[in-house]
Parts: C-alpha cells; structure tokens; sequence
C-alpha cells in the first residue's frame, strides 16, 4: 500500500497517537452533522470521570454545555499564528459542507478557539480569538456560510479539555471547538 501520511496524520503521531487515531483525525462529513444536529439520535458529551481522554479528541469529547450539539476539532496553525495550515484547511472543508448541509441550515454556530497553557494567559486569550475568527472568515468565504449564522469566540486557556498546569504544551487543549447556538 502506497501511504503518505497527511500533515494532520504526522501532528497526531507526534502527539502520541497511533496510525488509526490520526486516520480519524479529519472528520467526515456525515459525522460533523449527527454531532451538530442537536435532533439527531446519538449520545453527544459521556465523560467518565477520572479516565484519560484519548490521545486524539473523539468529536464529542467538547467542554461545551451539557445537552448542546458540539463538536471538538483539531485545527492546526503555526505556533504563534491565526495561518490556517493545510491540514486545518482539509477539516475545515468537511466541517463547511457539514454546515452547508440542508439538516443545519436553520441553525446559527459558535466556534471556539481554546489554547493549552504554554505562555502568557493574555496571550493565549487574544490567539485564540484571532484563530476563532480565521476559522470564521475561512466557512463564510471558501464555503458561503452566512455570516449570520457563525460567530467567533477565544476562549484561550479557560476551558481547557485535559487540565494541565501553567506551561504545559497539551495538544489536545489546542482546538476549535463549534457549538450549535440554535436556530
């Protein structure tokens, strides 16, 4: 078998994940809708308390409320920068055609920018929201979601998923988190 490992593939084995997590990395189309779609007849948000999240976020590993459709995304950037990467590109497009989809075309989305815990409080704050609103422009420009329908939120390093102490680089809290805000 001919396999190059995409650049999201290479991030998620550096941060301990197997092949077949990293494979799972990019969420398909149809997944993004059952977990937005706050009709959809799924099970959204189980946490077991004391158990390690996995290695690579599972979609409905999120910190939103409870009971809200919410999806959790690993959205690369360079370090210190609101440039979406290619990879991030890859999963923004299927999270694009998921919110172009007739299921959720009557609802409005928040998406979250979170941060781990590496650097200035501040900091990690305003990278957030700059990266929030880069995922923002990228679905209302390359994938015409109306600008009413999305807003940008940074949350910085105030809901992190794995807690960690100060200056502790955690992949997994370095996300784009996109709630369903109702229609």
């Amino acid at each position: 078998m001919n396999f190059r490992p995409t650049a999201l593939a290479v991030l998620a084995l550096l941060a301990g994940a197997t092949l077949a997590q990293a494979q799972q990395a990019v969420p398909g189309v149809e997944s993004l809708i059952d977990s937005l779609d706050p009709d959809s007849p799924r099970t959204r948000g189980i946490r077991v308390p004391g158990a390690p999240p996995p290695a690579v976020p599972d979609l409905t590993t999120t910190t939103a409320p409870p009971g809200a459709a919410a999806v959790s995304l690993t959205v690369t950037f360079a370090t210190g920068s609101a440039t979406l990467s290619p990879a991030a590109m890859q999963v923004l497009d299927n999270l694009g055609q998921a919110l172009g989809s007739a299921r959720l075309a009557g609802y409005r989305f928040r998406v979250e920018g979170h941060t781990d815990t590496v650097g200035p409080e501040a900091m990690n704050q305003a990278l957030s929201e700059r990266r929030a609103a880069a995922v923002r422009d990228f679905l209302m420009q390359r994938h015409g979601v109306a600008a009413q329908r999305i807003e940008a939120a940074g949350l910085g390093e105030a809901q992190l998923l794995v807690p960690t102490p100060d200056e502790v680089a955690e992949p997994r809290n370095r996300r784009v988190q996109v709630v369903n805000i109702g229609g």
